[in-house]
């Protein structure tokens, strides 16, 4: 009897915990109590605001005006007087090759020069006395005391002693020309600074032989670099070049100095692209660009070599920044900026295929078939308003955005409330008229408009 007993309460116990489940799955299927409460979504207002338009890229700051120090003549350095960082002049004495060789072609030429002059005053003798003789032929033939023959005989050694001394004068020209050269060739044994500036990168040591050419680049010694002017010479793709333009301000964010946005001006634009991975599926071609830094940098007080031990805590954000060479940089520029417009999230943007949706809002959006009878795709951009807890599809049409938000040029309206998430939800399980709870948590609040 106590056997039977339990095996009833345990029955009754296992129908009531299914009564229970099934009452607890049907309310959250909706199946009874009450309607179904809807799919989980984030929203935010559309609002008026001021958005620029963002043209991002990442390259290396350089001096503005840098110049590289190559020999014309090769030899051994044996005095080198300036060290990296020193700051020189115009006209300083840089690096000093070895003369000797140079000197000796000199005192070489200058002989020869001074061979080819008394060449040229023995040749000056010679056609001085074939025309004397000539001269005193004319004045036989005259009295007919000579023959023809004679008298032309004369002229031509006179003729042909003319001829010798020009060459002699052109001898003396070449000679001349030649020790010019070499005078010049000693010249450039000396090398000073083209400009005042920084030595931004040195590259030899005394003692050491550089190669020099007049043809080509020699050995590289040294550069020198304003050192108060530089610039970010970045890559931008392709597809934003053409959004890009002289004159456009930048943010830039160099690496060593996190926190601190530097201003800049687009000065430069290339006309060719640099192309990587050419033939490949990864082929990109980019056009460099050079951004001037504006902002204040490289000051000769603000004490850049200051040594600082590792307990002391250095705010950069608040320094005058010290740009040097090669320096990782990040840059915004500014392309474009539209005030008191509607916006919204850039994640409220989502698209539709309306050639694929049966029930359109839109009696108009049908879809058009191509020749092979095959609908073609009616790709739009829309945004899902919530009205009365339903999301209402609606196209928009946009315009400029940042990397927060973007441009409604049409569709709706300043204050509507949108979806902006989750993902997964907007971009492809919400549909139009489809119920929606908005998640407590998912409400952006208003940002400050950007017009004020």
């Amino acid at each position: 009897m106590q056997a039977s007993s339990k095996k009833t309460l345990y029955l009754i116990g296992g129908v009531f915990a299914a009564l229970i489940l099934i009452a607890i799955i049907g309310r959250m299927a909706g199946w009874f109590g009450g309607e179904r409460e809807g799919v989980t979504v984030e929203t935010a207002k559309a609002e008026r605001s001021t958005l620029t338009q963002l043209v991002s890229a990442s390259g290396t700051v350089m001096p503005e005006t840098e110049v590289i120090i190559s020999p014309d003549v090769s030899g051994e350095i044996i005095e080198l007087t300036v060290k990296e960082g020193d700051f020189v002049n115009q006209g300083d004495l840089l690096v000093r090759i070895r003369p000797d060789l140079y000197q000796a072609r000199i005192d070489e030429l200058q002989a020869a020069v001074m061979n080819a002059r008394a060449r040229e005053q023995q040749a000056l003798a010679g056609m001085l006395q074939a025309k004397a003789n000539f001269e005193r032929q004319e004045q036989l033939f005259a009295v007919s005391a000579i023959s023809e023959m004679e008298l032309m005989n004369a002229r031509t050694q006179y003729e042909a002693e003319q001829a010798s001394h020009r060459a002699a004068q052109y001898s003396v020209q070449s000679a001349e020309a030649q020790l010019r050269r070499a005078q010049e060739e000693l010249r450039q044994t000396v090398i000073r600074a083209p400009m005042s500036g920084t030595v931004s990168k040195l590259n030899v040591e005394r003692g050491e032989r550089v190669v020099g050419s007049q043809q080509m680049t020699g050995t590289e010694i040294l550069r020198i670099a304003r050192m108060e002017q530089m610039e970010v010479e970045v890559r931008v793709n392709e597809n934003d070049i053409v959004k890009v333009s002289l004159g456009d301000t930048a943010n830039i964010l160099i690496d060593a100095y996190p926190g601190q946005t530097i201003r800049g001006v687009v000065t430069e634009i290339a006309n060719s692209a640099i192309t990587r991975g050419t033939g490949t599926t990864e082929q990109i071609s980019e056009y460099p660009v050079k951004i001037r830094v504006v902002t204040p940098h490289n000051l000769p007080d603000q004490g850049a070599g200051t040594v600082t031990t590792s307990t002391e805590e250095v705010d950069l954000s608040s320094r005058i920044p010290y740009l040097r060479p090669g320096m990782s940089a990040s840059v915004d520029v500014e392309t474009h900026t539209v005030v008191n417009i509607v916006s919204v999230p850039i994640q409220a943007v989502t698209v539709r295929d309306f050639a694929k949706l049966n029930n359109r809002r839109d009696s108009t959006a049908t879809a058009r078939p191509d020749s092979a009878g095959i609908a073609k795709e009616d790709i739009r951009r829309v945004v899902f308003v919530v009205v009365d807890g339903k999301a209402v599809m609606t196209e928009v049409v946009t315009g400029i955005n940042d990397d927060q938000n973007i441009q409604i040029l049409r569709g709706i309206d300043e204050g509507m409330e949108v979806v902006i998430g989750s993902y997964r939800i907007l971009s492809r399980d919400l549909k139009d008229g489809d119920a929606v709870k908005v998640s407590a948590a998912g409400v952006r609040p208003t940002a400050q408009a950007g017009n004020d």
